[in-house]
């Protein structure tokens, strides 16, 4: 059978294309692996570091596909009741804020993720970040759930650029109230790092010297 599978950052530009429609012997991820491999050997070093998404959920390596799924090739990524979002506009830090505020907070936490303009040696002129963006969301979403679940009373709002940052803007925001501020704290670290882990959003920073995908490289 025929598969399509989504391409996103690294993997796009390698292909030269988003979508990448292959014929797999059985329908075993590790088939997919290898026809992508034949189709596309530039994908080949990417596949070893890379996980499948399949509707919009990282598949298992027993997972048996369909015709009718949606595929998506995830290279690693650059990393409750609230608003969960991506947008290509200045992020509101008070908006998101304003999300989970409530009179029985007696604590809020805001993080805010900023353009650099160093990496290491390296001067930065700008980031550009890609995303997937449906399962992006649903992934922030989750996040936020999560932190409800671990800190009752909690409330969180995650919201994360795509698009062209400049130096200096905000790449992503996240807000978390809690009557308590230990709460508040924990939620708040325990949403950033699992943003960066599981979220795909890619991240490829403009440099002087280039241009790289933070994660993978390019």
């Amino acid at each position: 059978m025929h598969i399509e599978v989504r391409l996103f950052a690294v993997c796009r530009e390698r292909a030269g294309v988003d979508r990448l429609a292959v014929y797999v012997a059985q329908p075993s991820l590790a088939s997919l692996r290898a026809a992508l491999t034949e189709a596309c050997p530039a994908l080949a070093p990417l596949l070893k570091v890379s996980r499948f998404a399949v509707n919009q959920e990282f598949a298992a390596e027993d997972q048996v596909l369909s015709a009718k799924d949606e595929v998506a090739l995830i290279p690693p990524v650059s990393g409750g009741g609230g608003l969960f979002r991506l947008t290509d506009q200045p992020i509101d830090v008070a908006a998101v804020e304003r999300e989970v505020a409530h009179p029985g907070a007696g604590a809020a936490v805001t993080f805010v993720g900023s353009v650099r303009d160093h990496t290491g040696p390296h001067a930065v002129n700008a980031l550009e970040y890609e995303a997937y963006p449906e399962m992006a969301e649903r992934f922030l979403a989750r996040i936020g759930g999560e932190c409800v679940e671990k800190w009752p009373k909690t409330r969180v709002a995650i919201v994360h650029r795509v698009g062209r940052c400049a130096i200096g803007e905000a790449s992503v925001a996240i807000a978390v109230s809690s009557p308590h501020r230990a709460d508040a704290f924990d939620a708040c670290r325990h949403a950033i790092e699992r943003l960066k882990v599981d979220v795909p959003i890619w991240k490829r920073e403009l440099r002087e010297d280039g241009s790289v995908w933070v994660g993978v490289g390019s």
